[in-house]
């Protein structure tokens, strides 16, 4: 078995979502750029978000899981910062990855918050990571990626014990 390498940073991965009904309409323009979405598809997506104010949770939930993150690692006594950066909407990774550059990080252990293995739930992210750190360049940490863990006892024990306590 090989040695585990040192990280000095962990920065949270996700999707990104509008935190304002202004937010809505450049929020679904960045998630389906390049792709061939009518505009009746994006007014209804726009809709939904728009039903809930404008807001999608997962921001907050990033922000959550960033501040819980921080305080287990420091309970467990190491000093790793977290970051927090998005494929589709601020703040972006790139930006978090530049941050980690300028702050002098040099490896990076990469928390998605999708915990599914797909191109979307997985390789996307890979391949958002790459573009990220393409765009700081030669100061770029370099950056690993959790695996996925949707088959973690941490993940699906939850479920089941949810399921198991509505069936009575």
């Amino acid at each position: 078995m090989g040695k585990v390498p040192a990280y000095d940073a962990v920065v949270i991965v996700s999707f990104g979502g509008p935190e304002g009904p202004s937010e809505v309409e450049p929020f679904l323009a960045n998630v389906t750029a390049g792709r061939d979405i009518g505009a009746e598809r994006l007014a209804v997506v726009a809709r939904q978000y728009h039903h809930f104010g404008g807001v999608s949770p997962l921001n907050a939930q990033c922000r959550r899981l960033r501040t819980a993150l921080a305080r287990r690692l420091a309970a467990a006594g190491l000093d790793l910062p977290v970051y927090w950066g998005n494929r589709n909407w601020v703040p972006y990774l790139a930006d978090a990855v530049g941050e980690m550059a300028e702050a002098g990080h040099r490896r990076a252990l990469a928390v998605v918050t999708s915990a599914y293995s797909s191109y979307s739930g997985c390789r996307q992210y890979l391949d958002d990571i790459e573009t990220a750190r393409a765009a700081v360049g030669e100061a770029a940490p370099a950056i690993d990626k959790v695996r996925a863990y949707y088959d973690h006892p941490g993940f699906v024990e939850p479920f089941a014990d949810a399921v198991a306590a509505a069936r009575g």
